[in-house]
């Protein structure tokens, strides 16, 4: 297995029969689902419930047989597993490459345990070294925030799809990739950026992890928040 598969698999043995699930979105994400999956067709896991952070995740845990709810049946989580862009020393992250961070945010908020399943590459000394900030925000008026973001030392670019249009997340928003060198306050940044009308969440998930599982080649590190 390469580091993220071995991340997914140790993050998969977590679940136990009988949990519900937050399930999170992008490529990891979707290796854990089907892990999750393969336990269940194996009879290693019984009634195993998934809230879904995105449609693309949903579609995957349907194709690999994970029963779906939502947060109005059940509004405590046990457990949510998700992956991540980037994490830091302390185990705050920046999500929302794959498009779904508003609802990986709900998710994660409405979750006993968050669990964080990475390969090496993503972890750096400061938040914003390597990938950009999504910031989600509703179309109406959303140039008015890119002299915001700039004043905050960022470079706000919206997101397209290959085709030149607009991505459009399934909220039905737009998002801003915002690159800064290094994010030197980053609690500081989100309440300004969240203080500003129109802005609905950014990728900066702060305080949120319990714990990061690491693939790497030697094999899997896990890191607790406040170790």
């Amino acid at each position: 297995m390469n580091p993220k598969q071995m991340a997914a698999e140790r993050g998969a043995s977590l679940v136990e029969s009988g949990m519900v699930l937050g399930l999170g979105s992008g490529t990891t994400a979707t290796l854990v689902v089907q892990a999750i999956g393969r336990r269940l067709r194996e009879g290693r896991l019984r009634n195993v419930d998934g809230v879904p952070s995105s449609s693309a995740i949903a579609a995957v845990a349907r194709e690999s047989g994970v029963t779906l709810t939502t947060l109005d049946e059940h509004p405590v989580l046990d457990l949510d597993l998700d992956g991540a862009d980037e994490v830091d020393p302390n185990l705050n992250l920046i999500k929302g490459l794959g498009g779904a961070l508003l609802w990986e945010k709900i998710v994660a908020a409405a979750s006993r345990r968050v669990v964080i399943l990475v390969d090496e590459s993503k972890l750096v000394d400061r938040l914003g070294g390597k990938a950009p900030l999504p910031v989600e925000v509703i179309p109406s008026g959303w140039r008015t925030h890119i002299p915001l973001v700039e004043s905050l030392g960022g470079k706000p670019e919206l997101r397209k799809n290959p085709d030149g249009e607009p991505f459009v997340t399934d909220e039905g928003n737009y998002i801003l990739h915002c690159r800064f060198d290094g994010i030197p306050d980053p609690a500081g940044l989100e309440a300004r950026l969240r203080s500003r009308p129109g802005v609905v969440g950014t990728g900066l998930f702060l305080g949120i992890a319990h714990q990061v599982i690491i693939g790497r080649p030697s094999g899997v590190e896990v890191r607790m928040r406040g170790t």
